[in-house]
């Protein structure tokens, strides 16, 4: 039954938790506040932010699960993707700890563990299943035919959704992460404005050809009608939200299609998106599919994700070596 520490700083957030035997007891995050006024992940800047964050939020993820670190009997960390700088933060932390033990190390593939987010809590789903993972910086269509076995069918060849999301409120005005703010306006408004969907075929995305379309129709408009964005504000980014999501839904359904899987997951950041939520479920109704959403904790970047996955390689006996380094690729 093994008590792992994980470790998470792929980006801006630094995170830690305790996992016991694939338990989750403790899942502590600390922000970054600093980025807001630059529109955007200030890589340098989030660095930094790890270096100080990382002994307190460790030391209240501990407490939290009632443990000391003389406990611990792994150290699990976020391997990449991710920021070089802020992945630096918490390896070398993760080292230096399993070091002072003489306990094993465990990396973990960020993206991996979105998935097997699922597995922090029940109901997790039967393998194999078909996940959509959306994060800021991927969008990818998974067959998880175990914990360990993933097969990548489709991915985005351009830009991901979330970063969709991000910089089309950016356009409009909204404060970083513009993602949630676009999810609260939608509810207010209605899905008006047509935008191009590009379609590279298969099944991958792209996202590229939408934000152009969003900026061409907004500057159109703008040209037609004083304030237009501030008048329909709420308009606009119903109409951004259905756009996104119905082209990840079209191609969930495609690759549920050719899959013949009927047990669908949704994971990472974008996965919190209340309307995304919302009509996946709807979805999963009409199709008579078994859908998976996690809680909102397990959505966005978080520890507790790098430590479950980190219990089944645990059990594999596939550690990592002190001379690992972090694999930024975003």
């Amino acid at each position: 039954m093994p008590t792992i520490l994980a470790i998470e700083s792929s980006c801006d957030d630094t995170s830690a938790a305790v996992v016991r035997d694939g338990v989750v007891l403790s899942n502590v995050t600390a922000g970054q506040g600093v980025h807001v006024e630059y529109g955007g992940v200030v890589p340098e800047y989030a660095s930094r932010a790890h270096q100080r964050n990382i002994v307190p939020t460790v030391e209240v993820a501990l407490r939290r699960a009632g443990v000391s670190g003389a406990d611990v009997d792994a150290v699990a960390f976020t391997w990449g993707p991710g920021l070089i700088g802020s992945l630096m933060v918490g390896v070398s932390f993760a080292k230096a700890f399993a070091l002072a033990r003489n306990i094993p190390l465990i990396e973990v593939d960020h993206m991996q563990a979105h998935v097997l987010a699922h597995f922090a809590e029940d109901p997790k789903p039967e393998f194999p299943f078909l996940c959509l993972t959306v994060s800021g910086g991927h969008t990818q269509l998974v067959v998880v035919h175990s914990p360990l076995e993933q097969e990548i069918i489709g991915r985005t060849i351009d830009d991901a959704a979330g970063e969709a999301f991000d910089k089309s409120g950016k356009l409009l005005g909204l404060p970083y992460p513009a993602g949630p703010e676009i999810d609260k306006l939608a509810a207010l408004g209605t899905p008006e404005l047509d935008f191009a969907q590009p379609d590279p075929g298969g099944l991958d995305f792209s996202f590229s050809g939408l934000k152009t379309s969003i900026l061409y129709t907004l500057q159109r408009k703008a040209r037609e009608e004083e304030d237009y964005v501030r008048h329909h504000l709420n308009d606009i980014c119903a109409s951004i939200q259905d756009a996104i999501i119905s082209t990840l839904l079209r191609k969930l359904i495609a690759a549920s299609e050719q899959t013949g899987l009927s047990r669908v997951a949704l994971a990472g950041g974008v996965s919190a998106n209340r309307e995304l939520r919302q009509r996946l479920e709807a979805t999963g109704a009409e199709r008579g599919w078994q859908t998976f959403v996690p809680r909102l904790e397990y959505c966005t970047d978080n520890a507790a994700m790098i430590g479950v996955t980190a219990t089944f390689r645990y059990e594999r006996g596939l550690f990592a070596e002190q001379s690992i380094a972090p694999a930024a690729r975003l």
